[in-house]
């Protein structure tokens, strides 16, 4: 019998109303995988970059996408309404917090066991989320409300449609993704960045800035992390919950290898085509369990991830 899928507001929490409620369940479960695994994706490539340079797991990435979005409040509320205004400064704020947090964290715990830097980080995670309930509240905001913005619906084909923000946001990970892979392998600073991962010690002794490379990297993940949250807080608005997000990113990152941005990408779209079929098929309360049940199987079967190194595995 065919007939709509309609999805929960619990099936659609982890990727708000970027899935249309009532659609053909073909096409739009696809458009749903994409959108999903454009989600992931690009919360994934920050956990990537800072794990390939610096071999810190950053667990506060969550919290850092998330800051993101409230500062696009915090723009538009002091500086400009402007959305492209408080869009562009909120990222751009961001990516300064990402190089803040190696600077005044980071960098005072190198060379120590990569345990405290995980530590660091869950300790920064925590800090950041209570920063944000005292100065934002756990009221939900609306960012595109505040800046003008309107959300419409495009009818693709064959009745499945796509919100513009969700639209927006698999425009925004291909571009980053382009110009990551650009960056990495066309450009001198993304030889230095590979010479770096792979063997700082050598890297430094050729004279290569360690800190600024590993600057730079906090300050990309934290800009594509903030780019996701913030198109997500422009479709289905904000709260503290945001964080919960970028935990289940994190699954998709180890599926597809920590070292590994094709691995990000490959395991961000079996991540959500899992989770967006279990959710069809079985129940719509799975959608918070589906990506770590991927994580345990893969891991099971290739600890390093689908892409991954051993190398990056004994690392961990």
């Amino acid at each position: 019998m065919s007939s709509p899928f309609e999805l929960t507001r619990a099936a659609r929490e982890p990727f708000g109303p970027f899935i249309i409620k009532r659609y053909p369940v073909t096409i739009q479960l696809v458009i749903n995988i994409v959108v999903l695994a454009a989600i992931y994706a690009l919360i994934a490539s920050g956990y990537v970059l800072v794990y390939r340079t610096s071999r810190v797991l950053n667990l506060a990435h969550g919290e850092l996408m998330m800051l993101g979005s409230y500062l696009v409040i915090a723009v538009a509320s002091g500086i400009s309404s402007s959305p492209i205004v408080s869009l562009a400064g909120a990222a751009l704020l961001s990516a300064f917090v990402g190089i803040l947090v190696y600077v005044l964290l980071i960098q005072r715990i190198t060379g120590q066991a990569v345990l405290a830097a995980v530590l660091a980080t869950i300790a920064l995670g925590v800090t950041l989320r209570g920063l944000v309930l005292m100065i934002w509240s756990a009221q939900q905001q609306y960012p595109a409300r505040i800046i003008g913005l309107t959300n419409r619906s495009i009818e693709l084909f064959a009745g499945a449609r796509i919100s513009t923000f969700s639209l927006s946001l698999i425009a925004a990970t291909v571009l980053i993704y382009l110009t990551l892979f650009v960056a990495l392998y066309l450009t001198k600073w993304g030889i230095r960045t590979r010479a770096v991962g792979e063997n700082p010690l050598l890297a430094a002794q050729r004279g290569i800035n360690l800190g600024a490379i590993y600057a730079l990297t906090w300050g990309l993940s934290t800009f594509a992390g903030a780019t996701a949250g913030i198109l997500i807080s422009l479709d289905s608005g904000l709260d503290s919950t945001m964080t919960m997000i970028g935990l289940k990113a994190f699954p998709a990152a180890l599926v597809g290898g920590l070292d590994s941005l094709v691995g990000a990408l490959f395991g961000a779209l079996l991540v959500a085509a899992v989770e967006v079929l279990l959710i069809q098929v079985v129940d719509p309360l799975l959608s918070d369990v589906v990506p770590f049940l991927v994580l345990i199987v893969v891991l099971a079967i290739r600890p390093w991830g689908l892409f991954g190194t051993r190398e990056a595995l004994d690392r961990v």
